[in-house]
């Protein structure tokens, strides 16, 4: 039910908006993928859901206040659009606290903290390096890449069977 109702929310929020809306909805799909290989509780994988859907609403206003969707603005703005949400949604706070951690530092390396945010981490870093064209970096940069960042076994195998050619 949750799924539903953050993805309404994402909708709702980005309005016409179709590619941020795309982003967030590949991110999930990732992220699903990688907590199929992980042992969560229901509670993390709520977590995980909720931060991949929201994980980018701070770009809409680091983008009109800033003019710029940089990260470190996205990280600014996104949890307290988070906060809003989840508490319209009657999240208790232990969750809110959470999401809004993750979204808060999903650009920061050094906030990653648990598996949690780990699984986001990989989920984003899927769909940004398709986005963003960086496949074509070649393969010893996508190497080093996916050793710095991926932890998990699925995001592992998914971004080698996604990007480098053998």
């Amino acid at each position: 039910m949750y799924k539903e109702t953050y993805t309404e929310e994402l909708r709702a929020y980005f309005g016409t908006d179709q590619r941020r809306i795309n982003h967030a909805l590949k991110v999930l799909d990732y992220a699903e993928k990688i907590m199929a290989g992980e042992t969560l509780d229901e509670e993390k994988r709520k977590i995980v859901t909720i931060t991949a859907l929201l994980h980018d609403v701070g770009i809409k206003i680091a983008e009109e206040k800033y003019g710029s969707s940089a990260g470190h603005y996205q990280e600014i703005e996104g949890p307290a659009i988070v906060q809003e949400m989840m508490c319209r949604q009657g999240e208790h706070s232990e969750l809110i606290e959470r999401v809004s951690y993750i979204v808060g530092g999903h650009h920061t390396p050094a906030k990653n903290n648990g598996l949690d945010f780990q699984i986001l981490w990989e989920a984003d870093l899927l769909v940004n390096i398709e986005e963003d064209g960086a496949v074509s970096q070649g393969d010893n940069q996508l190497k080093t890449v996916i050793a710095r960042n991926f932890k998990t076994s699925i995001g592992i195998m998914i971004a080698k069977n996604k990007f480098l050619k053998y």
